[in-house]
């Protein structure tokens, strides 16, 4: 090797990112320009790319993507709204508190940031905007509240991040340990909504009554049930994530067919090519993100990083500071499949070196990853929040500060405080 190989993967890598090209293209094309440099024929990049997707644990990822837009069709999301409203809709800034416990509720069933945004989103921006909150308000609490999904089952993310690991670290054990960080994180932007919501004097609707709370229950029990499915059938030994994603399928399209009945053929067509369309995009940026991490293994990426980060100290709570800043910044520009892909080599390493827990750093992870998707210029979840309210990116970030100081909170809680993350995958061991 000349020492031009890494220049030349990353410079590609940024020079094609920074004039807007696609993030699987920016992948692909510097791990190309790469091999062709080092003199090795360019057919072990689709290698790569084809060894990185084809993993058994991968096909959890499309059935979930597709059980989650079943029950985005069925009606479901309207009935958590519902239930929602009825438990948190008496506290100041009611619609707030119940757009982030329904996205809670929500990110158990879809485990997409995204399509808890675009599902909860579209029904909440609205009708908070009709009852006279403020649009940013109303987007901000959305985009902010949707990335609770990518910690609480059946997260897509854990399941990429256990693979970017060599496949050696439990998803249930990663499944398990993201529940109670996600609903720190509800507990912190409930706060955060009730402060914004106190400072703008926004009203709280009176409490329905107890009655009302079981009648909303029990409506919404059969999309509710889907979560303790997945997260309990893995838990348990039933089945593993990729029979259980099988499972969460046929049983969102039986209740969204037969209980809720709000599913027609048009809905179900439609459902399936919008998850065979985002399992498409899904799978080609981790493909190429395969070939791009096996490049900086290859050329030694993590052993360098371990060297630098041990002669910046040898303290690990500074150590894990420092890969927090350096992944906060990252995500500000990449998005989070190749994010989880590329920066996993190179720091799980590292962290295991300081003796920190891989299913820690898992958390620590997709948490970072999950606030850089409310972060420009790459910030695909406020993307969809500011496109349903009708509100520009700047006017929402305007704004934000309360919401995303709550984030980083939860992000430094999760990193300092280990028992967060690991006590309850403990319990279930």
């Amino acid at each position: 090797m000349t020492g031009w190989e890494l220049w030349i993967l990353f410079g590609v890598f940024t020079a094609t990112m920074l004039v807007g090209m696609p993030i699987a293209f920016c992948l692909g094309i510097a791990s190309v320009a790469t091999v062709v440099h080092m003199g090795v024929p360019p057919v072990v990049v689709f290698q790569q790319m084809n060894s990185g997707m084809n993993a058994f644990a991968m096909m959890a990822i499309p059935f979930f993507i597709f059980a989650g837009d079943l029950m985005i069709r069925g009606g479901i999301a309207d009935r958590l709204v519902r239930f929602a409203a009825s438990l948190v809709g008496h506290l100041r800034g009611g619609l707030g508190q119940v757009n982030v416990l329904t996205s809670t509720m929500f990110g158990g069933i879809s485990g997409s940031a995204v399509a808890d945004a675009s599902a909860v989103g579209g029904i909440m921006i609205p009708q908070m905007v009709k009852r006279g909150y403020a649009a940013d308000y109303a987007v901000n609490v959305t985009a902010n509240a949707a990335i609770i999904a990518l910690l609480i089952p059946p997260s897509h993310n854990m399941i990429i991040y256990s693979l970017s690991a060599g496949g050696n670290i439990s998803i249930a054990d990663l499944f398990t340990a993201g529940v109670v960080p996600g609903l720190l994180l509800c507990a912190a932007l409930m706060v955060a909504a009730w402060a914004v919501a106190v400072k703008r004097g926004y009203p709280a609707d009176p409490f329905p009554g107890f009655g009302a709370i079981l009648g909303h229950f029990f409506v919404a029990l059969p999309g509710l049930l889907l979560i303790a499915i997945i997260f309990g059938g893995v838990r348990s030994g039933v089945f593993t994530a990729t029979e259980s994603s099988c499972v969460a399928v046929i049983y969102a399209l039986l209740v969204a067919a037969f209980v809720y009945r709000e599913l027609d053929w048009k809905g179900f067509v439609e459902a399936t090519l919008g998850a065979v369309r985002t399992t498409a995009m899904v799978l080609l940026v981790i493909g190429t993100a395969a070939s791009f991490g096996w490049l900086m293994a290859f050329l030694q990426v993590p052993a360098t990083t371990i060297a630098l980060m041990k002669s910046l100290t040898d303290d690990p709570l500074i150590m894990l500071l420092l890969i927090n800043v350096v992944l906060l910044v990252l995500g500000t520009f990449m998005d989070m499949a190749p994010m989880i892909i590329i920066c996993t080599p190179i720091f799980l390493p590292v962290v295991k070196a300081f003796g920190v827990d891989p299913v820690h750093f898992g958390v620590i992870l997709i948490l970072n990853a999950g606030i850089g998707l409310n972060t420009p210029p790459v910030g695909s979840v406020q993307f969809v929040a500011c496109a349903i309210g009708k509100v520009s990116i700047g006017e929402s970030m305007r704004t934000i500060w309360p919401f995303y100081g709550a984030s980083v909170v939860v992000l430094l809680l999760v990193t300092y405080v280990p028992a967060i993350s690991l006590w309850l995958p403990a319990v279930f061991r």
